[in-house]
């Protein structure tokens, strides 16, 4: 029996990595492009960069155009409320890139990156922070995910933010004393705070440099300072939430269920943070097996079109093959 193709995407915030394989489990091509998030482009955009990526891939796998795919599944990020999902997957359907074609939130990639296991909820804290969960019966749970709209908290941009936010507070006065303050100082090499602000609001520094202040957060929460404790702490009531309501819609709080860690944020395994999920889970849900996702989120993009083509279940040799390249 020749083997079937399919062809797989991770789309994120700001890059997209896509994959052409066969049900073999052989990578034929992986290509890596912008964002394909609808939040950031637009849905026509969007897709339109999808096509094209699958179109480079196939160039680079030297597939005819007299050979089609037999699956297409993308799991992007912005593909969050039903509608969103709705529109997403009637838009790539009518790119007909292949015979069928499958496209999610890219939660549920991650998911599949980091378990095999049915029941399982993910969480990702990277430049934001949004959280999934799916049962073997078929049942998901899902956020919109929409920031501050939407009640959410955290992620790498906002714990940014919250760095610089207490150090220009110590420093005018209008709040406690912190070791953010020298720290944001010494990073940017400025006499002042102020100065920082003044100098990214002029232009003077790139405002993307701010997310490197995540980072300088936790190692000064790491020294003991009290106001960067308290945000990682924060940070750790919010996944702990994510993953409780998470898994309670779906009736696994009580159960064995795999819970998956993923984004920049979480897979550093910042120790004040790690070790404080890590007791927290066992308190919450001690049936759970917790993983920090260590294979990239392309990963499960591919399994997941693999399970389609299979009928629903990747056979673990064919598995095996794909995480060994990817």
């Amino acid at each position: 029996m020749t083997a079937q193709l399919y062809a797989a995407a991770d789309g994120g915030n700001s890059k997209t990595h896509v994959v052409l394989g066969d049900s073999d489990g052989r990578i034929l091509a992986r290509v890596a492009g912008p964002t394909t998030s609808p939040h950031v482009l637009g849905l026509p955009a969007a897709v339109a960069q999808l096509g094209a990526l699958v179109a480079e891939a196939r160039a680079a796998a030297a597939l005819p155009s007299s050979i089609g795919l037999d699956q297409f599944s993308a799991y992007i990020a912005g593909a969050d409320l039903p509608i969103e999902v709705e529109r997403l997957n009637a838009e790539v359907a009518g790119l007909a890139l292949a015979a069928v074609s499958t496209v999610d939130n890219d939660l549920f990639a991650l998911l599949r990156a980091g378990t095999a296991t049915p029941d399982a909820v993910g969480v990702v804290c990277g430049a934001g922070i949004n959280a999934a969960g799916r049962r073997a019966d078929g049942a998901t749970s899902r956020f919109p995910a929409l920031g501050q709209l939407s009640g959410d908290w955290g992620g790498g941009h906002h714990i940014a933010a919250l760095a610089l936010y207490h150090a220009c507070r110590a420093e005018d006065g209008r709040g406690p004393a912190t070791a953010l303050t020298d720290a944001v100082r010494a990073h940017f090499a400025r006499p002042s705070v102020e100065s920082v602000v003044i100098g990214v609001h002029l232009g003077e520094i790139p405002s993307a440099r701010l997310d490197e202040l995540c980072e300088l957060l936790f190692a000064v929460a790491a020294g003991g300072d009290e106001a960067a404790t308290r945000v990682v702490r924060r940070l750790a009531d919010e996944i702990e939430a994510l993953i409780r309501v998470s898994a309670s819609r779906l009736g696994l709080l009580g159960s064995p269920f795999a819970v998956v860690l993923g984004g920049s944020v979480l897979t550093a395994r910042h120790p004040q943070l790690h070790d404080d999920l890590l007791a927290r889970l066992a308190r919450l849900c001690p049936q759970a097996t917790v993983t920090v996702l260590s294979s990239p989120p392309v990963a499960g993009a591919a399994l997941l079109a693999l399970d389609a083509l299979h009928g629903g279940v990747c056979p673990p040799r064919v598995e095996a093959a794909v995480r060994s390249v990817l």
